[in-house]
Parts: structure tokens; C-alpha cells; sequence
């Protein structure tokens, strides 16, 4: 649920015209998409945290969670199960 979620939010917020239909948990995303740039995360970030309802704060965040669309789903995860 919170990989469908995820992958909605990131097509609307990178406007990636559904590409991220076919994504995976080893789907690469810091690095290998050009739209995800640095202004892009900070972008991501707002929108997760308006979607999912919680906080992020600065010193949870790092290149590991945007790796994979994978890992940035379990930190959601994580962030769900804490609240």
C-alpha cells in the first residue's frame, strides 16, 4: 500500500507521466533519475510529508532512504510505524 502510495506521489511530484507504473522495490532513484535533483528531494519530502502525515527532520534524511524505491518505502514504513 505504501509502495502504490509512494510511486503516485513520486509521478506527480517529478511529473514522470506514469513511468513509475513498472517500478520495484530495486528501482534506482538518487542517481539515476535526472528529475530528481537536490530541489527535487527537498520537493519529495514536503509531499510525503504532507501524504503520509508526519514529520521528516533534516538529520533523518540522507542518500541511503532515496537509493531505492525500496528504501525510501521502508523509511516511510518506519516513519508510519513510530508515529
Amino acid at each position: 500500500m505504501t509502495q502504490e502510495k509512494l510511486k503516485q506521489l513520486l509521478d506527480a511530484t517529478l511529473h514522470l507521466n506514469g513511468i513509475t507504473a513498472d517500478w520495484t522495490d530495486t528501482t534506482p532513484l538518487l542517481g539515476a533519475l535526472p528529475e530528481l535533483d537536490s530541489l527535487a528531494v527537498t520537493q519529495v519530502l514536503t509531499a510525503i510529508e504532507e501524504a503520509f502525515g508526519f514529520s521528516i527532520y533534516d538529520d533523518e534524511v540522507n542518500a541511503d532512504i532515496f537509493a531505492t524505491l525500496g528504501s525510501l518505502s521502508t523509511f516511510i514504513d518506519q516513519k508510519l510505524a513510530a508515529a
